[in-house]
């Protein structure tokens, strides 16, 4: 099976690098956190995780420290790349390590995956690519650590919306009462991930929901942020994460977007209660999850606004 040859692959490796998609949120930092203090539990000690940059909230969970905006060496034995459909969503500037790497692996929840490893690990119905990881450790015999289990569940409990969405399973309650029992303090991971917000934080969400506007006689919500606001709110990376699900908490509400714009144009996040989103998302060269999804428009907001709303109307007929 896959998971024994990754696990071969693992004991003969003595350099790791691990990844995930840019913009990396609590499942992507939980997942390759919590594998990289695995590997470290296995007596690996040469790892590098990459991201340019990622929300401070999660700087508490172990082994943070290995995080680094740039390698340390050329070349690895084994590149894995977690919670991340295709290698276009990890920052290009890491795709050279990936590429040269002896061995590839990845490990994802995504609906639409490209399969682009030597060993691919893709379970689309998982509530979260920390989940995955957990089972696999669980069917290798690998008994997760204590120091692993805080940064899985980190992973959890971010992406399922603090055991929020549908997409829950019994195993998630499962790990969460083990990992409790293990003297993980899931309260503590719950409010700093999900309860506790910065200045600069409120004030995004605030000025998110001040300009949210409903569409399609109430179906439709839209907001945006600009990269003005950003500037003048001081917005700290993985701070606009929680604007996107704003709008969906609203009674009759289907589709909530949300606009932030980057570089290279608006990025386009769509949350909702039962229209699949990933459809619409991918129209625009994006994807993602049935309700969770996002694509980039390079054009400006109000073109980009009338695309997206134009397209999530058709799917609410």
């Amino acid at each position: 099976m896959t998971l024994d040859e990754i696990l071969k692959e693992i004991n003969i490796a003595n350099t790791f690098v691990i990844m995930a998609h840019e913009n990396p949120d609590g499942d992507a930092i939980g997942s390759c956190l919590g594998f990289a203090t695995m590997l470290k539990s296995m007596g690996k000690e040469n790892i590098d995780i990459l991201f340019k940059e990622y929300p401070a909230a999660f700087n508490n969970l172990p082994n943070v420290d290995l995080i680094k905006s740039e390698a340390s060496r050329d070349n690895y034995d084994m590149a894995i790349v977690l919670d991340c459909p295709e290698l276009k969503r990890v920052s290009s500037c890491y795709h050279e390590y990936f590429e040269n790497a002896k061995v590839k692996a990845q490990f994802d929840h995504h609906l639409k995956n490209a399969m682009f490893a030597d060993y691919n690990v893709v379970n689309p119905v998982a509530p979260a690519c920390s989940q995955i990881l957990v089972s696999s450790f669980g069917y290798l015999k690998l008994e997760v650590t204590k120091e692993a289990a805080n940064c899985f569940l980190a992973g959890i409990i971010t992406d399922t919306g603090g055991f929020r969405f549908e997409s829950v399973t019994p195993e998630t309650f499962e790990f969460a009462g083990w990992a409790l029992s293990k003297g993980v303090n899931v309260s503590k991971i719950y409010k700093e991930t999900m309860m506790t917000k910065t200045k600069s934080q409120f004030e995004a969400e605030k000025l998110a929901l001040n300009r949210l506007e409903f569409l399609a006689d109430g179906k439709i919500t839209f907001t945006y942020i600009t990269k003005e606001d950003e500037n003048s709110l001081k917005i700290k990376p993985g701070e606009t994460d929680g604007i996107a699900g704003i709008g969906i908490t609203i009674k009759d509400v289907e589709v909530a977007i949300f606009a932030h714009e980057r570089a290279n144009g608006f990025k386009m996040s769509f949350r909702s209660n039962k229209v699949d989103v990933a459809d619409i998302c991918m129209i625009f060269g994006g994807g993602g999850h049935k309700l969770a999804a996002g694509c980039t428009i390079n054009s400006t907001l109000e073109e980009a606004k009338k695309a997206v709303i134009k397209e999530t109307e058709k799917h609410l007929k």
